[in-house]
């Protein structure tokens, strides 16, 4: 049986027997009652010492069952123990059936109509109360009613009067009648119970959804203040500048010093506002879950090697000591994607630590190795140490100063150890430093290291086919292009291109160098078009497959899914000249063939 179902048949089972003990108590009052009842028609007929007897082993019996009720509740319904309260339950039962059918034994007396009539009455209507009360536990039903009709049919059988033979019938009947009942009693209790406990559990979901959907919420509502302050701020400083360079325009010719600082400065201003791009594609890809992991044997003394060689300005820089632990061991990782681990992990660490130490290292467990970044900054308290692998979190920088980072890398971090299948766990406490770690599966086999590939080889004069809807990226794009050598058609639309190209196409100066290597296009296109969209109208003009590449700003999962599903290569905003180049090549190295088969699967 699956484990949800053998959870399910636990609680079914323990409400049955919650049922069981809950019905008992009607039970002891119907005791109560028609005991009395019993004591007071039998009184003439039935010897007072055996009525007295009788009656205090109902009392003691009933009361026995009440404190049992009464422990069973106290204990959280019999938790761990279940069967065997049930079993308890059934006892009590049979005892009291037993009880009963010792006085239907002395009550069963044909030559007094009145007390017979009675004892049948009594006994009917406790065989019968039996089955709402007791169908919870089968065993318990059928072990009360037969020792309740035991004795009077053993009586009625001994007694040999004219009235025996319909009397056994009878009981008989109603015995068979209640089995009966108990078996679609019982049934329809565990229905009952199972929609019950299906109900709370869908219930219990729908709650957990609705929380995590109003925490998404939030978290989104609070991603985007953060993000759009963040974004405006570079985009505010850049403006500025601009305008400074305006206005020195304007009064004559910018000295060469004022020239170089203005670029420094809007240099260092777009570096800042790429890193804040790049860092949200990043967030962006590990949710759309196009990020390819390619796992492989990773040298740590390699590894830390290089990050202590990387961080060691800065530790001089900011006045930390800078340790690292060597260490021979190799684990299965994404090279890359570890590093960028490591690297924000460090980031934090030296950004966040005013003295002390910085410390890389890491510890075996088990099949496992921990990679451990311990500094001696401030510390996070516990109750934030979750908050703060949230996006635009830095409990240390309220103020958003950007100098500071950010507050992206450890969201990152996050979600990319849940994608590498890495365990994160921080270790913290205020005054006292930081330790981050992630465990890492060791490797078994050190594989040949992979040599860093050549400087890439200069791209040939081609043609391109570019569509892009704001002119001013266009031209940009148009010109960049046209430096490289390329033979470039350029438009707002892929109608424009067509027609462009087919004016060359019918030139006869222009006859023989009409060729379509590439095609470059924007996602976002004017009229809700979208850059896929373009491509595959371009390749049907040319008459055959062409490689391409989707340029866009977008960091939506669901787009970034769409274009990655289509092969085509994609690159994001804002991109260099260099890039371009970069892409160029690796666009040209795509099989036509396989191009053809992804982007007919994306229509």
């Amino acid at each position: 049986m699956h484990e949800g179902q053998m959870m399910q048949e636990d609680k079914v089972r323990q409400a049955l027997v919650e049922l069981l003990y809950r019905n008992s108590y009607g039970v002891v009052i119907s005791n109560i009652v028609i005991s009395l009842a019993a004591v007071y028609v039998l009184r003439s007929d039935v010897s007072t010492g055996w009525l007295a007897a009788w009656l205090g082993a109902l009392y003691l019996l009933t009361a026995t069952r009440v404190l049992a009720s009464r422990r069973f509740f106290r204990l959280n319904a019999g938790r761990g123990s279940n069967i065997e309260w049930a079993w308890l339950a059934a006892a009590f039962s049979w005892i009291s059936g037993l009880l009963w059918g010792t006085l239907g034994w002395a009550g069963f007396l044909p030559e007094s109509p009145v007390v017979l009539s009675f004892t049948v009455i009594v006994l009917t209507g406790l065989v019968c109360g039996t089955v709402p009360s007791l169908s919870a536990f089968p065993p318990a039903l059928v072990g009360s009613i037969l020792l309740t009709v035991l004795p009077i049919a053993v009586r009625c059988i001994l007694i040999s009067s004219d009235i025996s033979g319909p009397f056994l019938f009878l009981l008989a009947s109603l015995v068979g009648i209640n089995f009966y009942y108990c078996r679609i009693t019982y049934r329809m209790l565990r229905e009952t119970i199972s929609l019950r406990l299906e109900n709370e559990n869908l219930v219990e979901h729908l709650q957990e959804e609705r929380d995590r959907a109003q925490s998404a919420d939030r978290a989104k509502t609070r991603f985007l203040a953060a993000a759009s302050h963040d974004l405006r701020q570079p985009i505010h400083a850049l403006s500025l500048l601009v305008s400074t360079l305006s206005v020195l325009a304007q009064r004559g010719d910018v000295s060469s010093g004022s020239a170089r600082d203005l670029a420094s400065r809007a240099k260092s201003v777009v570096a800042n506002l790429s890193g804040l791009l790049n860092a949200l594609l990043d967030i962006s890809r590990l949710d759309a879950g196009v990020v390819t992991v390619a796992k492989e044997p990773v040298s740590l003394r390699e590894l830390f090697r290089d990050l202590h060689a990387e961080y060691a300005a800065e530790a001089r820089q900011r006045g930390l000591a800078w340790r690292v632990i060597v260490s021979d061991l190799t684990v299965e990782s994404d090279p890359m994607l570890l590093r960028r681990i490591l690297n924000n992990l460090l980031s934090n660490a030296f950004r966040y630590t005013e003295e002390g130490t910085v410390m890389l290292g890491c510890r075996r467990r088990g099949n496992a190795v921990d990679i451990q970044v311990w500094d001696t900054g401030s510390g996070i308290p516990s109750q934030q140490q979750r908050m703060i692998f949230e996006e635009f979190v830095q409990l240390q920088n309220p103020a958003r100063d950007r100098t500071q980072g950010l507050g992206l890398g450890l969201a990152i971090v996050r979600r990319t150890a849940d994608l590498l299948s890495h365990s994160l766990r921080l270790v913290s406490a205020p005054g006292r430093g930081s330790m981050f770690s992630i465990a890492v599966p060791k490797a078994q086999v050190l594989e040949a290291p992979i040599l860093p590939a050549g400087p890439s080889a200069p791209v040939l004069p081609i043609g391109i086919m570019v569509v892009e809807d704001e002119t001013d990226v266009l031209d940009a794009m148009k010109q960049l292009l046209a430096l490289d050598g390329h033979l470039v058609y350029a438009g707002r639309t892929a109608a424009e291109v067509q027609k462009i190209y087919s004016r060359d196409l019918a030139d006869d100066e222009l006859a023989g160098k009409v060729a379509v290597d590439l095609i470059i296009a924007d996602y976002r296109l004017g009229h809700g078009v979208t850059g896929l969209e373009a491509i595959r109208a371009l390749c049907a003009h040319v008459g055959r497959p062409v490689p391409a590449i989707i340029v866009t700003g977008d960091t939506s999962p669901s787009r970034l899914k769409e274009v990655t599903a289509s092969g085509v290569l994609i690159l994001h905003k804002p991109i260099t000249g260099d890039e371009l180049r970069e892409a160029i090549l690796k666009a040209r190295a795509i099989d036509e063939a396989s191009f053809d088969n992804s982007l007919s699967a994306v229509d």
